[in-house]
């Protein structure tokens, strides 16, 4: 398919995977039809930015938009968006979109991505009470930013502590109310959600743990507190939830498309039809370094599954297994996360997080490094995805002795 072909390649989803695989296609050498299909009506742009330097005003859309439109226009791909697709006709080969055209396709690549997970209590539709996930919602939270304005976020993950930190460098008033009984209880060890949580309330921030949100309360359609099922009131000029996502499925599994906690996809990103390929937070993949499936929601896992399914459509093999990795920025703290820790026997702490604001978390199953969460310490985060991918068993003691540098342990 290096070659140009009638219909060409559609992809479904205008956000990192998509137009990853806008870059790749044309780097295989493919020279077809590309059609990019994107509900938003702004052409593909980072999400991650959102909730940290963008929604500060500390960068404008040039600095989060992946392309300039001249590069859509100078790789011949016809940008189809404000427009969703709404069903795949795999046996007519066309996708069907929200406006009734019929957009016909040789192969196809579903980047559908996710979408916030809502909380359905009373309130919910109250002005006010917003999500973080496009361009769109940071600007209706911005027209909030205030000082002296009081916020009550709804979720102790990285986007609720993201926004959590803007907010108070912009004088609000922050409470953060948060289900679990530690922040980030998803993703890291309680070493490092116990540090999140003493950064936070020294700056000024108020951290409730345990707390479940059983409606938003207010007056003339405007939200004004927030009510917990433990009988507590939260007042607040605004509300930001973020409980986590949920990949968005449904297009690929009404086309009969294999689904399981994810659109199920191969090392090279194909699904079980031939001629269709998926990529990013929607897709469910093969780990060979973990040895088991994973869906994983990272701008690296959207990239690189972005690059591997434009190879596969232009029927080529570059299979996508890499080590996870992920980062958070909140205050002067860069937290950067190579693997994924579940299953770890052992936490081996390096620098001192109950004071200070440098360490690293190191993982081990059964003496072999499986994860790290490394707080401003980029030589710990780099050396540890090497030492993930080769399975390495390491000494605990040397990792946890600041004197003895990475690599030194590494080669140990």
């Amino acid at each position: 398919m290096a070659g140009s072909t009638q219909h060409g390649v559609v992809i479904i989803g205008a956000g990192q995977a998509g137009a990853q695989a806008v870059v790749s296609l044309r780097a295989e050498g493919y020279e077809g039809p590309i059609r990019l299909i994107g509900d938003e009506a702004e052409p593909p742009y980072q999400r991650p930015p959102l909730s940290k330097k963008f929604l500060a005003g500390e960068i404008g859309f040039d600095r989060v938009e992946l392309k300039p439109a001249e590069f859509y226009a100078g790789a011949h791909c016809e940008l189809l968006l404000g427009t969703r697709a709404v069903e795949i006709n795999r046996a007519e080969h066309y996708v069907k979109t929200s406006d009734g055209r019929a957009v016909p396709y040789d192969k196809l690549l579903i980047a559908t991505g996710s979408r916030v997970r809502e909380i359905n209590v009373p309130g919910f539709d109250l002005d006010g009470v917003h999500y973080l996930r496009t361009v769109g919602d940071v600007s209706e939270i911005q027209a909030h930013f205030k000082p002296g304005a009081k916020l009550v976020v709804v979720g102790g993950g990285y986007i609720g502590l993201e926004v959590a930190a803007v907010a108070r460098k912009n004088g609000i008033d922050v409470t953060v109310l948060e289900t679990a009984e530690r922040v980030m209880a998803r993703v890291v060890d309680p070493i490092v959600s116990r540090f999140y949580e003493r950064i936070h309330k020294e700056a000024g921030v108020v951290i409730r743990t345990g707390v479940t949100v059983a409606g938003f309360e207010g007056a003339n359609n405007k939200v004004e507190r927030v009510v917990s099922g433990e009988g507590d009131s939260f007042p607040c000029d605004f509300v930001v939830v973020g409980v986590g996502i949920i990949p968005n499925v449904e297009l690929a599994q009404s086309a009969g498309l294999t689904v399981e906690n994810g659109i199920v996809v191969d090392e090279c990103a194909r699904t079980n039809d031939p001629d269709i390929c998926a990529a990013g937070d929607c897709t469910n993949h093969p780990s060979g370094i973990y040895g088991r499936r994973l869906r994983l929601e990272s701008v690296q896992n959207a990239i690189e599954q972005g690059k591997a399914a434009a190879a596969a459509l232009t029927g080529k093999n570059k299979p996508y297994d890499q080590v996870p990795w992920f980062w958070s920025d909140q205050y002067d703290l860069k937290l950067q996360i190579a693997g994924l820790s579940s299953g770890y026997t052992q936490a081996v702490t390096r620098g001192d997080p109950e004071t200070g604001r440098s360490f690293a978390v190191f993982y081990l199953k059964d003496g072999v490094l499986i994860a790290v969460d490394a707080v401003n310490r980029a030589p710990e985060f780099m050396m540890s995805k090497t030492l993930i991918a080769k399975h390495a068993k390491l000494d605990p003691a040397r990792l946890a002795d600041e004197t003895i540098n990475m690599k030194e342990v590494a080669n140990a």
